[in-house]
């Protein structure tokens, strides 16, 4: 299993009560999993409600500064020392 550094923004912080953490896993997925797991409140932010894991259409997941959905999306396999960015909307004026 990777670790990998998940940087959190926004609402997301505020809900995590920290700004970045490591989590080990072998996909994105894997490690979305594991920070709903270790933070309840943020499945329902970042995962839609249904049997099948999807991300909600307002997530946006970075890995290493490329977004995933250029390139295998929930199943992009992870090496270790990998960042990830998870940002929840943001508006503003």
């Amino acid at each position: 299993m990777a670790n990998i550094n998940v940087k959190l923004f926004a609402n997301l912080r505020e809900i995590a009560q920290t700004s970045s953490l490591t989590i080990s896993g072998d996909t994105v997925k894997e490690v979305l999993l594991s920070l709903t797991e270790q933070y309840p409140p943020l499945n329902e932010l970042i995962f839609q409600s249904g049997k099948e894991v999807k991300l909600c259409g307002y997530i946006n997941v970075f890995l290493n500064g490329n977004n995933i959905k250029h390139m295998e999306g929930l199943d992009t396999i992870l090496s270790d020392g990998d960042e990830m960015g998870v940002f929840p909307p943001v508006s503003g004026g």
